[in-house]
């Protein structure tokens, strides 16, 4: 584990709806965009769970704090 452990937190300042993408983009250090459109392409291509997985991340994952 490093020294500096990260967490998972819903964007602020990034977001579209409800920073879900943005979070997870900062997290694993890729562009939220790219979420945005894995979340968008699984959803429309007919696979629920995409939806069901964003609305559970959207309750569970606290929000960025302020600062």
């Amino acid at each position: 584990m490093s020294p500096e452990s990260r967490k998972l937190y819903r964007s602020r300042n990034n977001r579209m709806i409800a920073g879900v993408c943005a979070g997870l983009g900062e997290f694993f250090g890729i562009d939220p965009t790219v979420v945005r459109l894995l979340f968008a392409a699984g959803a429309l291509l007919g696979f629920g769970s995409f939806i069901l997985i964003y609305l559970v991340i959207f309750i569970v994952v606290p929000e960025e704090p302020l600062g």
